[in-house]
């Protein structure tokens, strides 16, 4: 396990934009048009192979809600990568994924940041132009995707994608101590009661195995 390389994400984005179905698609191939909330935050880990080498990423899942803004910096603290996801269909949801890229750049620093059009399932609803937001993603150094929870487009080249420019990035990174640890509530500015994580181990390249169904969140 020591010669694995261990790399945290966060997941950054107003409220039902899709983070968290973003995230089920990927790992365990399911998805629900039910919009369940995220309560401040949990973690799934996932286990990739990247031209033979071994790669751990802690994949963390944030609460949008407005009310749960002010704990953000708690949870992407120490980050690797982040994935900051807006709903093409709403701009203001565009704009708020703006203001979350500048607090994460000031609190983080350098980081691996993806910005994620979601909901390309919606084109016909659009409001925010492609061009646009690749625009605005090359302006911070980040990379712009298009994703669809829902149609499962986009989203195995958007993690893969990324553990390879965090490898590429970070060959030898060291900021891996609170990959996998949970905010303790009894922290100055922890998590509220209510707050939780839970870890799930999934294996390597064959997410598809996994049976389909289950919850997820505004695709």
């Amino acid at each position: 396990m020591s010669n694995r390389q261990q790399f945290k994400v966060v997941l950054l984005g107003e409220g039902c934009v899709g983070k968290t179905s973003l995230i089920l698609r990927y790992l365990e191939d399911k998805f629900n048009d039910k919009h369940y909330q995220t309560l401040q935050a949990s973690f799934v880990t996932k286990k990739l192979n990247i031209a033979g080498r071994p790669v751990n990423m802690a994949i963390w899942d944030t609460a949008g809600q407005e009310r749960y803004h002010a704990l953000g910096p708690i949870y992407y603290r120490d980050s690797n990568g982040a994935i900051v996801v807006y709903d093409i269909t709403d701009d203001d949801s565009f704009t708020k994924a703006q203001n979350w890229v500048k607090e994460l750049r000031k609190i983080v620093g350098d980081i691996t940041v993806c910005i994620v059009g979601n909901k390309i399932d919606l084109e016909k609803n659009r409001n925010v132009s492609q061009q646009d937001a690749e625009q605005y993603a090359a302006s911070v150094k980040a990379k712009h995707y298009q994703t669809s929870a829902k149609l499962h487009k986009g989203i195995q080249e958007l993690f893969l994608d990324l553990a390879k420019r965090m490898l590429e990035s970070q060959p030898s990174t060291s900021r891996n101590s609170s990959i996998v640890s949970n905010p303790q509530p009894g922290r100055p500015g922890g998590p509220q009661r209510g707050a939780g994580s839970r870890s799930v181990i999934v294996t390597d390249d064959t997410p598809s195995q996994q049976p389909s169904g289950g919850g997820g969140c505004c695709g």
